[in-house]
């Protein structure tokens, strides 16, 4: 019997896929072009040293924005340190002028003391505010409340009760919460500005900063005011970037830029803490400060 010889079927060869090098397929997802002979560490480490240089980046201009923030607050307030410097030199100078004029040497030696304590005190001021305004470094460790408190108080350049505003520091001297004493500066600078320009004009005004340890191990830091208060719609907006009521407020320092809360609450939880507020309109408003106590 005759049988037909069957040729053996042709073989086609695979299609050719790109990335496949040596019989080995580079592992690499799909939409990354991968060249030949290197693997996908090597193609994303440019990736990710790119985003490590924007995320420098970003938190450059976080610290220049925090600290554009803070010299705006202080040039809010530089009318007001202004007039307090004029009014420290203005009895100097007049005693001085005085006693030159009359020749007097027990008014000299009276003008002599008043300049040397007027000065005394503008230094104390200027240190404060230099203090504040430079960048200080952003070490987390254990610090005293009630001096923080004082300075921010001081960084005013005035003594509130020129304006009418009695304040009341509840502070327990050798309570400590664990945070940034530096940054905790800025915000509570930031709310006493805050709270004055709600007291000014208003009668006799009342500022309470006080403190106290919780059940949770945290310190609570309050600054109470009884000023004008903040409207509900507003309330919900405070802690917004850019969001202000005061930004076309007749006196200079009596605008803000909308940035100040914000930044307070970063910098705030950056400490592991937090920061809220009530408000009743006519009544005052409460900015309440949750920090871990100090060990």
């Amino acid at each position: 019997m005759h049988r037909s010889a069957t040729k053996p079927p042709k073989r086609i060869p695979p299609p050719r896929i790109e990335g496949w090098v040596a019989n080995r397929p580079v592992s690499a997802p799909l939409g990354v072009d991968t060249p030949a002979g290197s693997t996908l560490r090597e193609s994303t480490d440019p990736l990710q040293a790119h985003l490590e240089r924007l995320q420098a980046e970003f938190d450059l201009l976080k610290r220049q924005l925090r600290q554009t923030q803070k010299l705006a607050s202080l040039g809010t307030n530089a009318a007001v340190i202004a007039h307090e410097f004029n009014n420290l030199f203005t009895p100097v100078v007049a005693y001085a002028q005085h006693a030159l004029d009359t020749n007097d040497v027990e008014l000299m030696r009276k003008a002599l003391s008043k300049t040397v304590e007027r000065c005394a005190t503008m230094r104390n001021m200027a240190d404060r505010l230099i203090g504040l305004a430079k960048n200080a470094d952003s070490a987390i460790k254990t610090f005293r409340v009630l001096e923080v408190a004082q300075a921010a108080i001081e960084c005013l350049g005035r003594d509130p009760e020129k304006d009418n505003i009695t304040v009341n520091l509840q502070i327990d001297p050798d309570l400590t919460v664990r945070a940034n004493e530096h940054g905790l500066m800025q915000v509570l600078f930031n709310l006493v500005i805050n709270a004055r320009q709600a007291l000014l004009g208003r009668g006799r005004g009342r500022l309470t900063l006080d403190a106290a340890p919780t059940a949770t191990g945290e310190v609570e830091i309050n600054v109470r005011d009884n000023g004008c208060g903040i409207p509900p719609e507003n309330l919900e907006r405070i802690f917004e970037p850019f969001f202000s009521t005061k930004q076309n407020a007749e006196k200079p320092d009596q605008r803000g830029l909308g940035l100040g809360l914000a930044i307070c609450r970063e910098i705030i939880e950056e400490f592991g803490g937090r920061i809220s507020v009530s408000s009743e309109v006519g009544k005052g408003t409460t900015f309440t400060i949750s920090l871990p106590q100090g060990e």
